[in-house]
């Protein structure tokens, strides 16, 4: 299944701080990249500026991630009272662990809404709603 967004309605745009544009910037390239503390070894997400572990603020770096994990959990639209009007219904955002320990959320795609389970095995992909936008979202993958 296709994600399709409604015409005339926006797109939501994450919301970038310097806390984050890097990330976003690599999303911009189709580049997975996650925050990690070079100090403790731990990734973490959302980006801060300090490390959450050891407290850190001088060891942090972005780091390539395979962008692979595993369905946590997930929710299906189903109803247009509910969805964000920007998108057809029905559709499903899940929230992804990724190797790494990590998790985030985003919508899923190429899976219909009812094949979608917890612990299904998914990908990142990206996505260009609009000219100036690119988006992450997962996809199923062999396991």
């Amino acid at each position: 299944m296709t994600l399709e967004y409604v015409p005339g309605i926006p797109v939501l745009r994450p919301y970038v701080d310097p806390d984050n544009a890097p990330f976003w910037q690599a999303v911009d390239r189709h580049k997975f990249v996650l925050q990690r503390c070079a100090d403790c070894a731990i990734f973490f997400q959302p980006p801060r500026p300090m490390c959450p572990n050891c407290r850190s603020m001088d060891a942090l770096e972005w780091v390539p991630s395979s962008g692979h994990g595993k369905v946590y959990s997930y929710v299906t639209f189903t109803s247009d009272r509910m969805a964000y009007p920007a998108m057809k219904i029905p559709y499903s955002v899940v929230l992804v662990e990724l190797e790494e320990g990590v998790r985030l959320t985003a919508n899923i795609v190429d899976v219909e809404p009812e094949d979608v389970y917890i612990g299904m095995p998914v990908e990142v992909t990206f996505n260009n709603p609009t000219d100036d936008l690119t988006l992450y979202q997962f996809k199923s993958r062999a396991s």
